[in-house]
């Protein structure tokens, strides 16, 4: 959709068919940039470009109403639901099974909408300033108010939490020191991290014992593994990145000079 109707276009049509093909060519001119061509076409070309303007002002409406999208709302109930995990894992002095499993239900449906919103914005291009700062707020947010909570009613030792948080921390701002060189992608490694680290910690918020108090102890371990093996491996790209980055600059710059 162009924002200019269907009679606009046809009187177009209709006006370079009667002045030739070179007032043909100044029509196609003044569509593309809304001005008006000459003495001869200005009346026609005005009347074109008053839809152009408000096909502007549609797509700035559009524009500003797309931050209400769906991809957005699903992070902004992610955020929303930050204090209330923490308040129904804190509910019933932290130990109470029913409270947990509410806490847990919370915690899944985060999860849940971390994976769906970001796929809903990049397949349905709903992707916006906002969603780039608060997808990944949310993120942390969750994680991290996850994690303070088990270490805070001692049911995960609290080193295990400084590593988790400490990576999701200096991998951003990692990135934001290296953007200047580019964008660090996402790994597969750093996807299954993610996913291992919300399995091992809804099991631990769930009030688990026996041989799946065992199992969940196991899943923790391997995501501390894949946290600080997949953060090496950041630094890495970022290390890489920068000479990259630099090297292209200096040779840009040997190139003006010759």
């Amino acid at each position: 959709m162009t924002g200019v109707p269907a009679s606009a276009a046809g009187g177009s049509s209709g006006a370079q068919g009667a002045r030739g093909p070179a007032a043909a060519a100044d029509g196609a001119a003044t569509e593309a940039s809304g001005s008006v061509s000459g003495p001869a076409g200005a009346a026609a070309d005005l009347e074109d470009a008053r839809p152009a303007r408000g096909g502007k002002l549609a797509a700035a409406a559009v524009n500003q109403a797309s931050v209400w999208n769906v991809a957005n709302l699903l992070t902004m109930l992610r955020l929303l639901l930050v204090p209330g995990f923490v308040a129904l894992m804190l509910a019933g002095g932290g130990y109470d099974p029913a409270w947990r499993s509410l806490a847990w239900a919370a915690f899944a449906v985060a999860m849940i909408t971390d994976l769906f919103d970001g796929h809903l914005a990049r397949t349905y291009n709903l992707v916006t300033d906002f969603g780039k700062i608060a997808d990944p707020i949310a993120d942390k947010a969750i994680m991290g108010a996850a994690l303070i909570c088990l270490s805070a009613l001692g049911d995960l030792p609290w080193w295990v939490t400084a590593v988790i948080l400490g990576r999701e921390l200096g991998i951003t701002l990692l990135r934001f020191l290296v953007i200047r060189y580019g964008v660090i992608p996402a790994s597969r490694g750093g996807k299954l991290k993610t996913l291992t680290q919300g399995v091992a910690v809804g099991m631990y918020v769930l009030a688990l014992t026996g041989w799946l108090a065992t199992m969940r102890f196991w899943v923790m371990a391997v995501a501390v593994v894949l946290t600080v093996v997949t953060g090496l491996d950041y630094v890495r790209q970022a290390i890489v990145l920068r000479r990259q980055g630099i090297a292209e600059r200096a040779a840009a710059l040997e190139e003006k000079e010759a």
